[in-house]
């Protein structure tokens, strides 16, 4: 089969892959060649997938959608972080987060400082009239 993860500004994952498993939001589903094509939802999970050479590869991955047509899946989400094994995973997302949590304090503080400044304006406004 071939699988690829996109996110919204690059591909993630192109692979050949012998199976795949992950959580949809009916449980837990493999995926093995032949399988049914079929489209679900994927909650926040563990998304483990083995390569044609048998590595293992295990991703941390937010919601999304899943395709599964012919010899071909399709994932698509919007944050995922690619590890090889579950213990450098774990240190990856750690750092993503963190680095995501500092980039959302920064994003929060400027649209406060915006906020902030169009209610002084609007006072300021208010008063010359």
């Amino acid at each position: 089969m071939k699988l690829k993860i996109l996110l919204p500004t690059k591909i993630l994952v192109q692979e050949d892959i012998k199976k795949l498993s992950a959580e949809g939001a009916n449980g837990g589903f493999g995926i093995l060649p032949r399988h049914v094509d079929f489209v679900t939802a994927i909650v926040p999970c563990i998304f483990q997938f083995t390569k044609e050479n048998g590595d293992e590869e295990y991703l941390a991955v937010d919601e999304g959608i899943l395709v599964k047509k012919g010899d071909e899946v399709y994932f698509s989400t919007r944050n995922a972080v690619r590890g090889a094994n579950l213990g450098e995973l774990e240190r990856t997302i750690k750092n993503e987060f963190l680095s995501l949590d500092e980039r959302e304090r920064n994003a929060r503080s400027a649209a406060a400082k915006m906020e902030a400044d169009l209610i002084r304006r609007f006072i300021e406004e208010e008063r010359i009239t």
